[in-house]
Parts: C-alpha cells; sequence; structure tokens
C-alpha cells in the first residue's frame, strides 16, 4: 500500500512509530482494510509475526506468543482516550511499555497526538492493547484498533 492510499492519521502515527517493517525490534505501524468479522486479536498477531520476521519461525511461535495477553479492551461505551486508557493499565510491565510508548521517544507530543487521532476518533469500534515479546529479553505492546469503514490500524512496538 502506497502512501497515497493511507489516511493522514496513518501517515501521522507512522511518522512518530515507523512505517511497516520487519526489523523485529523498536516499533512499526501497520495498516490494513479488515472485516468486520475477523477477529481483531488474530490479525494482530498476524501483523505482530510480520514485524517479527525471520525470527519468528527461527525461535518458533509458541517462543513469541508466550508472552501474548491482553492487556487492556476498550469497553464498548467507554470514552475514547487512549493516552488516559494506556495510562490507567494497572499491570506492571504494560506500564513499562506504556511508558516508552507514550513518553521516551522523539518527539512525544507529537506521536501522542497521533495516537489520538488514530484511536480516538468517533468510528474507532474496537481497541485492544496486548503484552507481546519473547519471555526473555524482547518486550513490548501491540495496540490494534478497526474503524466502522473496514480500517486497521496496528501499533507494533518490541524492545529489549
Amino acid at each position: 500500500m502506497t502512501d497515497i492510499d493511507k489516511p493522514q492519521y496513518v501517515l501521522d502515527l507512522e511518522a512518530a512509530y515507523g512505517k511497516p517493517s520487519q526489523e523485529g525490534f523498536g516499533s512499526a505501524v501497520f495498516f490494513k482494510k479488515v472485516k468486520t468479522a475477523d477477529l481483531l486479536e488474530q490479525i494482530a498477531q498476524e501483523e505482530y509475526e510480520y514485524f517479527v520476521g525471520d525470527k519468528w519461525q527461527q525461535y518458533g511461535p509458541d517462543t513469541w506468543l508466550g508472552a501474548w495477553k491482553e492487556a487492556y479492551c476498550r469497553p464498548a461505551d467507554a470514552a475514547h482516550d487512549i493516552i488516559a486508557e494506556l495510562n490507567a493499565i494497572e499491570d506492571f510491565d504494560t506500564k513499562m511499555q506504556v511508558d516508552m510508548i507514550l513518553n521516551n521517544i522523539e518527539n512525544a507530543d507529537k506521536a501522542r497526538e497521533a495516537l489520538a487521532a488514530a484511536y480516538d476518533d468517533a468510528s474507532v469500534t474496537q481497541l485492544g492493547a496486548y503484552n507481546i515479546g519473547d519471555g526473555e529479553a524482547m518486550s513490548g505492546l501491540l495496540i490494534a484498533g478497526r474503524r466502522q469503514n473496514g480500517e486497521g490500524t496496528f501499533m507494533v512496538f518490541l524492545m529489549d
């Protein structure tokens, strides 16, 4: 997908967290059209697998999915405020990742604005955040959102 085909909120999120990649380290943003019937968590895992690249098979899916757990799921009636929602997560491991994503990044104010534009829009119908990593040195967070029009936005953050 070219940049011309992406909404501005995705381009802004990519500017803050990186374009799609298979680096398996750092952060990247993935955007795709998804069907309403598709499970958001399953799609998020597919994007995570792509991001990890060759290391996924090298170390095996069990390694990369061992740390996978839902850290947050936005209730249907919740206010759309991704920054407040992430900051309200109480799990210690997740809180460390949230701090990295929100505060310990270049141009943190712009990054938070990009997150809000991507995930706080009224058309966002689903939002989830998942702990990721290899269960040892690597840990991170994946934020997944889906809009009414089928746009899926996935921000992956993985560090050692």
